[in-house]
């Protein structure tokens, strides 16, 4: 549904800037604006109370601010966001002590809050909720000084819907505001700190992108745009090399075939987790695989139609001779990968010296789940069983998949109860009884669902909060979606 938007209101284009971002939710204002009236975000180079930059903004955040406002210098200007009017805060001098708690949540210098304030014994505050444009408008004529932005004949205008992307979710922005009106410093400055220096870095490596996406959601900060990480081209190459042979792969030797097939193995354990010795490269009288952590591992590759029947004879010989330590290759997890139906013979060989033998595509199907969600190695490594171990390790796949699908449930469940209920946070016994009628995955016991929202509230996870009772009535809160 398309709002009609007439006006815009002018403020400092990095305010702007860390209102599209999700770093801010409200901004200092004079002038009166209706609750709910919608308007554009104009970004401007003037600051409040004709202060400067180095007093409007606090030092770390000065470099920033003074390189979004060159960018905003010269017409024609983008406007990106619009926004709603949520809340007038006005701080009076009974609230005058909570200057110093707004100032550490937020980009401004306590200093000009106390100034603005003195000016009129009060400081007011709006709070807006940000929806960002789908395209920019453009501005060929920018306005006079004012609080307020007109369009002009000259300027692109775009609309605004109510399905735009809003800066923060419904639950981060109702938890932010009861924090910042109460006088709670809010807790994740450092973490917003170390996106913002992430979003000054101009390298867009991988895994910095996704490092800025999955901090982003852990703040409740809506993405501009839907982070999908696509998977490496070269996870759906593993099934591929493990088949190749002489005659399927034209002007390559069998030794080379056999080469690329080791080196993909190497590329997806390592993806796993393990810890390559690329001491060993096998190659004639060379032992394939040797992982050192989280538990020794030994390995041979076999690519081609068969796997020859001496394979499982051959780990053994090159392990106990490659392996300085005897007791090192006796304890470590033996693994056989190549394609095809191992001979009878090698299965009673693999079986009777504790080998593990799975095909190229098994693996990869264990790459390409652990690329969407880690796989737990050390669960792993109990599938790993003896003789042919496809069925047990696409059983352990099954497992995970399974894991995972209960988890996005019950993170997606959350998320829309405490939004439906306008609320910040919810117990067990209300989510649970939420669950129940959900038309849930499995069937789940309070207390079973209780240690799955613990798990999922970790610090390592970060897919919700949660706030510890002291008799165990915890609470919960969304943080970010658990994709499948």
């Amino acid at each position: 549904m398309s709002i009609q938007i007439i006006k815009g209101i002018q403020i400092p284009a990095f305010d702007v800037e860390m209102l599209s971002l999700g770093k801010l939710i409200a901004i200092p204002f004079k002038q009166y604006v209706p609750e709910g009236q919608a308007f554009w975000l104009y970004p401007s180079q003037h600051i409040p109370s004709n202060l400067t930059r180095e007093e409007y903004y606090q030092p770390e955040f000065l470099s920033n601010a003074q390189e979004t406002c060159k960018r905003y210098s010269r017409a024609p200007v983008l406007i990106k966001t619009w926004a709603s009017a949520e809340y007038h805060w006005h701080m009076h001098s009974h609230t005058k002590e909570l200057l110093l708690q707004v100032a550490r949540s937020t980009v401004w210098n306590v200093t000009a809050l106390e100034h603005m304030f003195e000016e009129n014994q009060v400081l007011k505050l709006l709070f807006l909720r940000v929806h960002r444009l789908p395209e920019p408008m453009l501005v060929n004529a920018p306005p006079q000084s004012s609080p307020y932005y007109f369009p002009s004949s000259e300027d692109t205008i775009v609309s605004a819907s109510e399905q735009d992307t809003p800066a923060i979710s419904t639950t981060s922005f109702i938890r932010r505001r009861t924090w910042l009106v109460s006088g709670v410093v809010y807790p994740y400055t450092s973490l917003e700190s170390l996106v913002l220096q992430a979003e000054s870095n101009a390298s867009e490596i991988l895994n910095t992108t996704v490092f800025k996406h999955r901090i982003k959601q852990l703040l409740g900060w809506q993405s501009s745009h839907i982070q999908v990480i696509e998977e490496p081209k070269w996870i759906s190459e593993i099934s591929l090399l493990g088949d190749r042979s002489k005659e399927d792969d034209e002007g390559k030797s069998n030794y080379q075939a056999g080469t690329d097939f080791e080196n993909i193995v190497r590329k997806s354990l390592e993806l796993l987790g393990f810890s390559i010795d690329y001491s060993h490269k096998g190659g004639a009288g060379g032992l394939d695989l040797f992982c050192s952590h989280p538990y020794p591992l030994v390995g041979e590759c076999k690519s081609g139609k068969k796997i020859p029947n001496d394979t499982a004879v051959q780990l053994l010989n090159l392990g106990t001779i490659r392996l300085e330590n005897k007791e090192t290759f006796s304890q470590a997890a033996k693994l056989i990968i190549g394609p095809g139906e191992p001979t009878d013979q090698l299965k009673r060989a693999a079986r009777v010296h504790g080998m593990a033998i799975i095909t190229p595509t098994t693996l990869e199907k264990l790459v390409k789940l652990h690329h969407k969600y880690p796989v737990d190695l050390l669960k792993l490594k109990e599938h790993l069983i003896d003789g042919q171990a496809d069925e047990e390790v696409e059983k352990f796949i099954g497992q995970v998949s399974q894991s995972i699908k209960l988890r996005s449930h019950i993170v997606e469940l959350t998320k829309h109860y405490l939004e439906n209920a306008n609320d910040e946070d919810a117990n067990v016994s209300a989510l649970h009884a939420i669950y129940i009628v959900s038309k849930p995955p499995q069937p789940l016991r309070r207390e079973e669902m209780h240690e799955i929202l613990i798990e999922l509230s970790s610090p390592l996870t970060g897919y919700l909060g949660r706030k510890k009772g002291s008799d165990g009535s915890d609470r919960f809160y969304f943080l970010r979606d658990l994709s499948v």
